[in-house]
């Protein structure tokens, strides 16, 4: 079970799809899996943890947290996609985390943790890629910006007509649109 981890004060909670997989003989970075805690592996804590750093942020002062709690085993020990099931199973968890930290806004990394939080305001999804920095307002949510899930993103910003620079720059701008500056 990967549990939310941060500031219960947080203004940005920030949604991975589900705990991946680590190396338990890591430093501190050994996976949602090991650790109990989303957003801790060596790849994607990493990642997710430095974006928000360089865009003035203290990971410390944010909250993160998995739409799936449990590791979904796939094969060779790795982690596969969450089911459906899964992620319906583990909504109310979320929304529980989500209505104890009342953030000013929800950051889902990837298509996923996006539809997971639409699917518990009854709210589908068209089309993942087209909704990537485009903040989503759900009368039951504080607003959404979705982002690429930081495993993903090298293959995806220059689709989306990014350079890294730009894309990081772009998601600072939206931040600041829906919460102000750090």
């Amino acid at each position: 079970m990967s549990w939310g981890v941060g500031s219960l004060e947080a203004t940005l909670v920030v949604v991975g799809e589900a705990p991946g997989a680590g190396d338990p003989e890591a430093d501190r970075w050994q996976g949602g899996n090991h650790t109990g805690m989303a957003y801790t592996s060596r790849h994607s804590g990493r990642r997710i943890r430095g974006l928000f750093e360089r865009l003035g942020y203290d990971p410390d002062d944010l909250y993160f947290t998995n739409a799936v709690k449990c590791f979904p085993l796939g094969e060779e020990g790795s982690n596969r996609e969450p089911t459906p099931e899964e992620r319906v199973n583990c909504r109310p968890y979320l929304l529980s985390e989500l209505e104890t930290v009342a953030p000013d806004c929800i950051v889902p990394t990837g298509r996923h943790a996006t539809e997971s939080l639409l699917s518990a305001t009854d709210r589908e999804l068209d089309g993942f890629l087209e909704s990537v920095l485009d903040p989503i307002e759900a009368d039951e949510l504080p607003p959404v910006l979705p982002i690429l899930h930081p495993s993903y993103q090298d293959v995806w910003i220059s689709r989306l007509g990014y350079e890294p620079a730009e894309y990081e720059r772009a998601i600072e701008r939206e931040l600041e649109s829906v919460v102000g500056a750090p």
